[in-house]
């Protein structure tokens, strides 16, 4: 652990600082004090040694990187069941791990059902999934999933670590990354992997002028977030080969400086990640009358209305709903885009549509480089003319 450092010419073999550490993170060999990679830099050996021999150094470290092998993918649950994000996860970690011959593993942390909802991903073709199961986890509580993974990680030496770029995966993949004093790329929307195991991570940078190459050279594990809809989902094989392992829930691991006073359950909306027809209000949209209008159309198609964040910021539309770098990133099978100008912040966050119209006066806009319908008109007359012609064919 290259936080700590052990002054051995201080040091008397005591052994108080093996006794306390919370973590078993010391150990006693050889007459030498050795701090594991389990240890959480709570600085409690720090505050307990009577000789003052261990204390903080933050050095630079460079590791061996044939220690680190393989994928590890977190699997999120969401309300007793499997967040779809980490299929994208999964889907993506097997195609990479064939370039370098790795293997793909799964860590969950959960409550009840975490094992049996582990048996759902074994189709998708991944060799170990590590199951940190007990009551404690059922909510999540930062610190607790933290030592779990610590814990899973350190004990398996992976390579890369994705999470997804969920509210939880935001929360969970700094303090992993932190821990092991090693770098996170957030929001990557495209993934490769080098010979040399250094996993390239690409992302918009610059307020989405550039798409950014991010790798990690010195250090490992490699922590990377991705985004929900970014990827393409896993396959499920013919013939599964993984196994899952239950994985030992200690006192220390479940021990939490958050108290949960009250919980309850919020009605859950389709949010609009997961829906399948979207229509987009951009910046020629000119008022909430206008606004109306493109709501309209969503509804005739039974989709949901989004907008852009210029619509945003002039108070027309909420941020649940915008799509963007500072949005959401969606991919559904028809999205209508009405008076969008197709800046990069936007269109990396719609591009993977499976069918997209744009509708612009403007015939140089960006939008009609993604689009694969462009509609070279003014919105106020193309809107409410398709939205009446939707209506009649379904009454028909």
């Amino acid at each position: 652990m290259e936080l700590l450092k052990l002054d051995i010419e201080k040091c008397t073999l005591c052994g108080i600082c093996v006794e306390k550490c919370p973590f078993g993170a010391l150990s006693r060999e050889n007459d030498v004090i050795h701090i594991l990679d389990t240890c959480r830099t709570c600085g409690v050996c720090v505050k307990c040694c009577p000789e003052q021999a261990i204390h903080f150094e933050e050095r630079k470290k460079t590791v061996d990187k044939s220690q680190w092998q393989g994928f590890l993918i977190f699997a999120e649950q969401e309300r007793g069941e499997i967040h779809p994000v980490t299929y994208e996860l999964i889907g993506e970690a097997l195609k990479m791990a064939q370039k370098v011959n790795f293997c793909v593993n799964v860590l969950m942390i959960g409550g009840n059902s975490t094992e049996k909802n582990a048996k759902k991903l074994l189709d998708y073709g991944v060799d170990k999934i590590y199951v940190y199961e007990h009551e404690a986890f059922s909510h999540f509580r930062a610190d607790c999933y933290s030592n779990a993974a610590i814990d899973c990680i350190a004990r398996t030496k992976p390579c890369s670590v994705l999470i997804g770029a969920t509210a939880l995966g935001r929360s969970l993949a700094p303090r992993l990354a932190t821990h092991f004093q090693t770098g996170l790329t957030a929001d990557c929307t495209t993934l490769d992997i080098k010979p040399d195991t250094d996993l390239v991570q690409i992302r918009p940078a610059f307020g989405g002028n550039i798409m950014a190459q991010i790798a990690i050279t010195r250090s490992r594990p490699q922590f990377a977030t991705v985004r929900y809809k970014v990827m393409d989902r896993a396959q499920k094989v013919k013939t599964p080969h993984g196994k899952i392992l239950a994985c030992p829930v200690t006192e220390a691991m479940i021990q939490s400086q958050i108290r949960v006073l009250s919980s309850r359950i919020l009605e859950k909306k389709k949010s609009l990640e997961e829906e399948d027809i979207i229509v987009v209000a951009g910046r020629g949209v000119r008022s909430e009358k206008d606004v109306e209008m493109c709501r309209s159309l969503a509804d005739a198609l039974g989709g949901q209305l989004a907008f852009t964040r210029p619509m945003v910021e002039n108070g027309l539309g909420d941020n649940a709903h915008q799509i963007g770098l500072s949005g959401r990133t969606v991919r559904p099978s028809l999205i209508i885009t009405c008076g969008v100008s197709g800046a990069i912040q936007f269109t990396s966050c719609m591009s993977s549509s499976q069918c997209i119209v744009a509708i612009n006066t403007d015939p140089e806009a960006q939008i009609f480089k993604v689009a694969h319908y462009c509609i070279v008109d003014d919105l106020y007359q193309v809107v409410p003319r398709l939205t009446e012609l939707i209506r009649r064919q379904k009454e028909d």
